[in-house]
């Protein structure tokens, strides 16, 4: 896969602040198809950091409903990222 399809999104969640924060993980959505290579060589280069270890999980569909109708949600794949001590990816600057 190229790089930029690996990564789709940054994860902004209370749970992955405390992770950033203590831990040194950065959370992300990434394509269902990644693996863990894949995912460790496009934070290297996009961000310019080490990655020290890569935990993925698969997130389940879930069901969604609008009035009568109802559907689901596609299933996701969540990455953990572990950077090297004293590198970090800050994503909004500016805020």
């Amino acid at each position: 896969m190229r790089v930029y399809q690996v990564i789709r999104r940054p994860l902004v969640t209370e749970k992955s602040n405390i992770g950033r924060e203590d831990q040194n993980l950065v959370t992300l959505a990434v394509d269902p198809r990644a693996n863990k290579p894949e995912i460790r060589r496009a934070v290297e280069e996009l961000f310019d950091v080490s990655v020290v270890d890569v935990r993925t999980m698969r997130m389940p569909r879930k069901m969604r409903r609008v009035g009568k109708s109802s559907g689901r949600k596609p299933e996701w794949k969540k990455a953990m990222v572990r950077l090297a001590e004293g590198q970090s990816i800050e994503f909004f600057e500016g805020v």
